[in-house]
């Protein structure tokens, strides 16, 4: 897991060139502390920085090239199939020098082509130069978990790992993309390519762009339907909860592939619990666990389900014990972290966390996905109700609405789960923002009518159309795992633990669990009253049934609450500056009355003013 960056410039000079890619990949250093490494050619340049986790030794720096004039790497991330091509690809006759998944891509490529490079299965985003060719392949893997991003401007393209690493090489525009904007208002983040700058575009999961002899060309290189149009499972529902057992198990074999010790972030839920639980079957090494607790006020405390899980796995378990002082400052790290604003407060105990292990631990294995692929999240039993839903009597709306925060939750919830277009149902469960009162509300008439000209719904119409023979439980699943996973979840693991130089494998985003998990019914994951079906029967007898039968927790942040307290002076001020109010329109006074409410418990406005905080934060700190 490390940090690339590049320029693509025919008319610029090596000199610049070389200073220009060394500027960039300065602002990477943090995700690769272990070393540097440039290449420098005429009108191309590559820049890394490495965090060694595979082949230790100098044979596997990067960026890698394979001879004096072959084709040259440089790639962020885990190929997990590397041993099994290794193979093939010495039977084929090619050699190697060192141990590295980076040679095996080089060789591969050099067998193979750009066919090749679709047989990777792993998480990375990597360039690829060919210099006989005069081909730059950027690419992606299929679910996102590795980020890239890339800006051209004429026959200029820069791109790289973070969004900071192309403002280093000048010439990108700081403008505001208002759909990303409006998104971002609505759900935390943005979705599909788009970032909160108009003139840099995230590279989409399962996606390629490839420039040579003076085109370009942006396609995918994967899609979702390849497993979906893959034969349906034929077993039985016992026969596919011993399945998902062996695919978990597989998974975690080969993320646990590493030179430098391997840990699991266990937080005694289900996901995480499933994680450890393979891990010490498929390896005999005794695996040291972390789980994290925190002094927040009003959160959640993990640490003794967490406890519970170690001990009858007999992991090596650390607790550690992080302060939530200083919060302030960890709201700014993070918001020069990301480069854009995000709104998912999960990311704070996280890098709390990865910052307690930087220098100790370089690699960690870490639950997410599981919600994604067997229907952990509430938005899925809802749907499987939809029916009851849907018979919600509207008149009652008012009076529940005097229940306080359950009463308003059930009515948000009722209106969602009742909407008839299946974008606007899927959308309205992703967001407390409903269409009574949306976030563009707060802001003056003028601006509001020239953001709602963008539609924050675009991403999910278009996931509608897309897998509109899906049933509604079904929909939604593959709805998340092409939006959420990437432009939220995943995002947050990778700024919050690459911040501290820590690698996080996610196995239960394995191509093996992943291709599995989606073909089977949605009957088996998700009933009316229950969740992860599927995956409990996989896991029991191997984790205390407390533990599986318990109700879902995650990291408990309570932002709601610091927004009233503790950081209520802290997130007044930072939204008040006459200048952020000035460059997004937002009405002094309507924020004011919105801080007033929720300080007094009028009104839950938390989630609203927490994205206007991080979005604040972001504008002050970041170009």
């Amino acid at each position: 897991m490390c940090g690339f960056a590049g320029i693509l410039h025919k008319s610029a000079s090596r000199a610049n060139l070389e200073q220009t890619v060394r500027n960039m990949t300065a602002t990477l250093a943090r995700r690769g502390p272990d070393a540097e490494g440039l290449y420098v050619r005429d009108g191309i340049a590559l820049g890394h920085r490495r965090l060694s986790i595979l082949d230790l030794s100098p044979a596997g720096a990067q960026p890698m090239s394979l001879g004096d004039a072959g084709p040259t790497l440089a790639f962020n991330g885990e190929v997990y199939n590397f041993r099994e091509l290794r193979r093939e690809l010495k039977e084929r006759g090619r050699s190697f020098r060192g141990h590295s998944d980076t040679e095996v891509m080089l060789q591969a490529y050099a067998e193979w082509g750009l066919l090749g490079l679709r047989r990777f299965e792993g998480i990375f985003a990597f360039a690829l130069w060919d210099p006989a060719q005069k081909r730059l392949v950027l690419m992606r893997d299929r679910l996102g978990v590795k980020p890239l991003f890339y800006s051209q401007n004429g026959g200029r393209i820069v791109f790289g790992s973070e969004i900071k690493a192309l403002f280093a090489a000048g010439e990108v525009g700081t403008a505001v993309d208002p759909q990303a904007l409006s998104e971002y208002l609505w759900y935390g983040n943005a979705y599909e390519d788009r970032t909160i700058y108009k003139s840099v575009r995230s590279l989409s999961p399962g996606h390629w762009l490839i420039l040579e002899k003076e085109t370009s060309r942006l396609e995918p290189w994967w899609r979702l339907e390849e497993w979906l149009s893959a034969p349906p499972f034929g077993g039985n529902r016992q026969e596919a909860t011993v399945a998902v057992r062996d695919a978990i198990d597989g998974a975690v074999k080969r993320q646990l592939v590493a030179d430098v010790p391997v840990g699991i972030l266990l937080s005694g839920g289900i996901d995480s619990s499933a994680i450890a639980a393979s891990a010490v079957r498929v390896q005999s090494k005794r695996l040291s666990s972390f789980c994290v607790g925190f002094d927040f006020e009003r959160g959640i405390n993990e640490l003794p389900k967490a406890r519970r899980v170690a001990e009858h796995l007999g992991l090596d378990h650390h607790e550690i014990h992080v302060g939530g002082a200083g919060l302030e400052d960890v709201l700014v790290e993070l918001a020069r972290a990301h480069d854009e604003p995000f709104a998912d407060a999960a990311n704070i105990p996280l890098f709390l966390l990865a910052r307690q292990l930087r220098g100790n631990v370089k690699v960690v294995l870490q639950g997410d996905g599981g919600d994604e692929m067997f229907a952990g999240y509430r938005r899925y039993a809802i749907l499987r109700n939809a029916a009851l839903w849907k018979a919600w009597p509207g008149f009652l709306n008012p009076l529940v609405q005097f229940a306080g925060s359950t009463g308003k939750r059930l009515v948000r919830m009722a209106e969602a789960a009742g909407a008839r277009d299946p974008a606007m149902r899927m959308a309205l469960l992703l967001t407390t923002e409903t269409l009574r009162d949306p976030p563009t509300a707060l802001l003056n008439r003028e601006a509001r009518a020239d953001i709602e000209k963008s539609d924050p719904f675009a991403a999910y119409r278009r996931c509608a159309r897309r897998f509109s023979e899906s049933n509604s439980v079904q929909l939604m699943l593959l709805t998340d795992i092409l939006l959420q996973l990437s432009s939220q979840f995943l995002t947050k693991v990778d700024r919050a633990t690459m911040a501290c130089g820590l690698e996080a494998r996610v196995p239960l985003l394995d191509e093996m669990v992943v291709a599995l998990a989606v073909k089977l019914p949605t009957a088996w994951k998700v009933s009316r009253r229950e969740k992860k079906i599927i995956l409990r029967a996989a896991l029991r007898g191997r984790i205390p049934d407390d533990v599986l039968d318990g109700p879902k927790t995650g990291f408990g942040v309570p932002y709601e609450y610091w927004l009233r307290k503790p950081l209520y002076g802290f997130a007044r001020e930072a939204v008040m500056r006459p200048g952020f109010l000035n460059r997004f329109g937002f009405d002094q006074g309507k924020l004011e009355k919105a801080f007033e409410e929720h300080r007094s418990g009028f009104r839950d406005r938390g989630f609203t003013l927490w994205k206007i905080l991080q979005l604040a934060l972001w504008a002050r700190e970041c170009p």
